[in-house]
């Protein structure tokens, strides 16, 4: 088990039946599954690359394996399900929602978009600054 512990045994029994487990195949070693969540949270928490993960959680490829395989299957989604059914049986949630129908207008410079302030002429001129001559009205020509 790795030096850091974020999940408790109470969390963990929580979620333990809906991970991946050992399919008896010869090969590689099946990783530890608390181990794997665990630095998939490690990972979250910190807000750090998989390549920065620490050692003790093993290769970040397989840390990184097993998320992007867990997510493709919906086990997270199943795992969300589950905690916030528990949380909200305990109690724990509080679905009051507050909605501030307040505007907070930004400054013109807050956005990326450039602005032009010369109008559209000068969007959209020619990179040729002689105008194009006008023409001559139909039948004004003289012989």
């Amino acid at each position: 088990m790795s030096r850091f512990q974020l999940l408790s045994d109470a969390q963990w029994s929580m979620i333990a039946d809906m991970l991946p487990r050992p399919t008896g195949r010869k090969g590689r070693p099946f990783a530890d599954a608390r181990t794997m969540v665990e630095a998939i949270i490690y990972r979250y928490r910190t807000g750090i690359a998989w390549r920065d993960l620490p050692e003790v959680f093993g290769p970040w490829q397989t840390v990184w394996t097993w998320h992007r395989r867990m997510a493709a299957e919906g086990t997270w989604d199943r795992v969300l399900e589950r905690l916030t059914a528990a949380a909200d049986e305990a109690g724990q949630i509080d679905w009051t929602v507050s909605v501030d129908s307040t505007i907070a207008r930004a400054h013109q410079h807050a956005t990326n978009i450039s602005r032009h302030t010369g109008g559209w002429i000068e969007l959209h001129e020619s990179a040729d600054p002689t105008p194009d001559p006008a023409p001559e009205p139909a039948g004004s020509r003289t012989a």
